[in-house]
């Protein structure tokens, strides 16, 4: 026998209380996950180290292969992905935890984290890869 049909109206006209709860936590996730709004992960270098590795990007003419905002670039068109908005990346060059440490390394060395890879090794030293990071990571 069928519900009268005031009561099938009613049943939906107004949502289930589970799924009210549903779409009042999406809209607070939905919220919450606003990346513009969150500071960058690792974007606390002092800006002395973030100036000198502003400065050993374009030392080490990383402009050649990629438009990094606030460097030079050495070509018109570049080989390489465009570095803007790196500190808020999750992987670098798609594998790596994008983090100071591994992207030190892989500045450094970046066949020894990914072999077979384009990104030459430019004889960066461990030291001027900290502060190259550093700039890069603390780009939005």
């Amino acid at each position: 026998m069928a519900a009268p049909a005031a009561d099938r109206c009613a049943a939906h006209a107004l949502p289930s209380r589970r799924t009210a709860a549903g779409l009042l936590l999406l809209a607070v996730l939905a919220g919450g996950c606003e990346v513009g709004e969150r500071p960058l992960p690792y974007g606390d270098a002092s800006p002395d180290q973030r100036l000198s590795g502003q400065r050993l990007l374009a030392q080490y003419q990383c402009g050649s292969c990629h438009a990094i905002p606030g460097v030079a670039a050495v070509r018109q068109q570049t080989t390489g992905p465009v570095l803007a908005a790196f500190g808020r990346r999750s992987y670098i060059a798609g594998h790596v935890p994008n983090r100071p440490d591994t992207l030190a390394h892989w500045i450094a060395d970046p066949a020894a984290l990914v072999p077979g890879t384009p990104m030459p090794a430019m004889g960066v030293s461990p030291s001027d890869a900290r502060d190259m990071a550093a700039y890069l990571l603390a780009l939005e």
